[in-house]
């Protein structure tokens, strides 16, 4: 029987240590010196495995730095009407949500807003911003703005969990939303909340809507490019001869 070639068990060992969360994501694995030393190879060998493992997605290199667990990315479908801890869940990972800032303003306090979400001047905005983990591993950072002719009054408590759960809760029935997504690089507060370095982040904007026709909320919420994707499907109705 044909041996199986060493970095072959090299990859299989470092997929496994990925596996069993001996390493977790953005970890960095040792050093290429270090396995050479371990498994008593050359560096060609080390470096094949590597490559391999690149890849195959499992990890990312930095030059000059070493090679990373590369986070299994998370791909939300658009139009599929799921929320953030909906899609954590689906795919086994624990979903987390850190409040970071909240606030309450009026209408004529923010007019971009007021305008977005069809209140007067005197109507009551709910603000806040919330680090969305998974697996407690950064994810993304959104920033919301809630109506206040639909919730009146928010529990804080609820923000550190699901929001959506929390407005079901209450009665309110979403029907849509209606957005856009963008790309943009972090500023340096989020590079700091979301521990990464200037990664291009997936914005995805949208107004979401009950089913009384009125409009909840306006957010926007900034995904880690590596981490989350968007997918979509197209049918075309019209029959091509």
């Amino acid at each position: 029987m044909k041996k199986e070639p060493i970095y072959i068990k090299i990859e299989q060992d470092i997929i496994r240590s990925i596996a069993l969360n001996e390493l977790r994501a953005d970890d960095q694995i040792m050093t290429e010196e270090q396995l050479c030393k371990k498994y008593q190879v050359s560096r060609m060998t080390i470096n094949k495995a590597i490559v391999s493992l690149v890849s195959k997605g499992y990890i990312y290199r930095i030059p000059g730095k070493g090679s990373f667990v590369k986070y299994n990315q998370v791909s939300k479908r658009i139009g599929g009407g799921t929320s953030f801890t909906q899609d954590m869940i689906a795919r086994g990972i624990k979903p987390g949500s850190k409040l970071i800032d909240y606030y309450v303003k009026r209408g004529k306090e923010l007019p971009f807003i007021r305008d977005r979400l069809k209140l007067g001047d005197d109507d009551l905005i709910h603000y806040f911003v919330r680090l969305r983990t998974g697996d407690g591993t950064p994810m993304a950072i959104s920033y919301t703005y809630v109506s206040g002719d639909c919730i009146p009054a928010m529990d804080l408590n609820a923000l550190e969990t699901s929001f959506y759960a929390y407005v079901e809760s209450l009665g309110l029935k979403i029907k849509k939303t209606e957005g856009e997504v963008t790309s943009k690089l972090p500023t340096e507060e989020q590079q700091k909340i979301l521990r990464i370095k200037n990664e291009a982040l997936l914005v995805n904007t949208h107004a979401t809507y009950l089913d009384d026709g009125r409009i909840m909320e306006y957010i926007q919420t900034y995904y880690i490019g590596s981490r989350y994707g968007f997918s979509y499907v197209f049918h075309r109705d019209v029959k091509v001869p």
